[in-house]
């Protein structure tokens, strides 16, 4: 009789061994499944992020002004030039944002944009082709709707450079890129009691790089191209080119032995070391 009730609680405890030994086992590939499908999410999140990062690591605010009714002709370049430039920076995996025949508050409310943008690890490009002045040693983006007849009209109706580079280093930018195309003998001279050509001297902030079309105080005709001098060779070098300040500084030269001299580029720099800029 014992030996009966033995043979039956061994059986028991088997099969409620083996029993146990299978839930475990479920249990054990639920929790092992659970923890590849949280693995590849965490994997999925984190590429998503990191695409993320890098797009808003690159941001460029692209301005193309042509179409101003004091110049005698429409600008053809300028738009031509920030449509090609926006093509490229795009290439390499900036956020961009193109304006064209910029108004004042179309200017004001771009920066305001670009300034949302912008966190202590950005990369960011300014572009602006069109009309250019100087005025109290301060170099001014000229709006298409400026009503411009004396010096103070251009303080009051133009976008000055440095502020928006203000404004970026306010902002914690990592990098700040100019690049200005607005070295031409504009229709406002003539209006002046005194005047200066070109720009001014744009001096860069700390971990910056600016690239002008000419020298302070000088002037450049546009050329017969679809691009101007400037941006066509430009584009060349940010294609070939990994690092900014080595694409802005072949331009630079480039340009000033194709001319012999006559158009001579202006880079400033203060960067600590090369920006890349590839994707």
């Amino acid at each position: 009789m014992m030996d009966g009730k033995l043979r039956i609680s061994r059986r028991t405890v088997t099969m409620a061994a083996a029993l146990v030994g299978v839930v475990s086992l479920a249990i054990g590939a639920h929790a092992a499944l659970n923890k590849r499908s949280l693995d590849a999410a965490k994997a999925i999140a984190t590429e998503q992020n990191s695409d993320a990062a890098t797009k808003a690591s690159r941001v460029a605010l692209v301005i193309g002004n042509g179409h101003y009714p004091d110049a005698s002709a429409p600008l053809a370049q300028p738009i031509n030039d920030a449509r090609g430039l926006t093509a490229a920076l795009r290439g390499k995996g900036f956020d961009v944002d193109v304006v064209e025949d910029a108004t004042k508050d179309d200017m004001a409310r771009a920066i305001g944009r670009l300034k949302a943008k912008i966190k202590p690890d950005t990369v960011v490009m300014l572009f602006f082709g069109g009309f250019g002045v100087q005025v109290g040693r301060e170099s001014y983006m000229i709006p298409v709707d400026a009503a411009i007849w004396k010096e103070a009209d251009v303080r009051r109706d133009g976008v000055s450079i440095e502020s928006v580079l203000d404004a970026m280093k306010e902002q914690g930018a990592k990098a700040k890129l100019v690049v200005v195309d607005a070295s031409r003998r504009n229709p406002y001279e003539r209006r002046f009691r005194s005047f200066s050509h070109g720009l001014a001297p744009i001096s860069a902030p700390e971990n910056a790089l600016i690239l002008t079309s000419t020298m302070p105080g000088k002037v450049a005709d546009d050329s017969k191209g679809q691009h101007s001098v400037l941006m066509a060779e430009l584009l060349n070098n940010l294609a070939a080119q990994p690092g900014a300040e080595t694409a802005f500084n072949k331009t630079r030269v480039t340009i000033t032995r194709a001319s012999e001299g006559e158009q001579v580029p202006s880079v400033s720099s203060s960067l600590l070391e090369d920006i890349r800029i590839g994707g």
